[in-house]
């Protein structure tokens, strides 16, 4: 099996995995979304997220989610690959998913000590920031890179696509 697809687990297999690396001292950071469009600014954003602990875990929304919070034209690449993309970055230790529309459920039984969103997140509005703090773990807010995102990468080709 190709290393980085090795990464991906399911929720009940990266508990195990964590509950070991936990006993060995390891510091867990979670942080979730679509990662529709992967982009520069996710990849600085999971940097700087990884930076704030031992081992990154990435929680992406499966397609169904993405479908009930941003339409049925999303996600535009499918879960797999968005997983399979993600976890072949360097800083991601691992990706699992969530198919409700948060990842409170996901937090509650992971239990990480750090919880990271990006900065169009206001800390208090951060799912899970309760399970984390009741633990004595932190949230952290990564400041949100302005004019990356995937809505302006897919605004830019419908775009360039109408010019010709």
């Amino acid at each position: 099996m190709v290393k980085s697809r090795s990464k991906i687990k399911e929720r009940k297999q990266l508990k195990n995995i964590l509950d070991r690396l936990k006993r060995k001292s390891k510091k867990i950071v979670f942080t979730n979304g679509c990662f529709d469009l992967i982009h520069s600014g996710h990849v600085r954003y999971l940097e700087k997220a990884k930076g704030l602990g031992d081992v990154l875990v990435v929680a992406i929304n499966t397609d169904s989610s993405i479908r009930r919070i941003k339409g049925v034209k999303r996600p535009i690449t499918p879960q797999r690959e968005r997983a399979e993309v993600l976890a072949s970055l360097g800083c991601v230790d691992y990706v699992t998913f969530f198919k409700e529309d948060t990842p409170y459920e996901l937090i509650k039984l992971l239990k990480p000590y750090i919880l990271v969103k990006g900065g169009d997140w206001e800390k208090k509005d951060i799912v899970g920031r309760d399970v984390v703090e009741r633990n004595g773990g932190k949230v952290y807010t990564i400041p949100f890179i302005k004019g990356v995102s995937t809505t302006a990468i897919v605004e830019r080709i419908l775009r360039r696509c109408s010019e010709n």
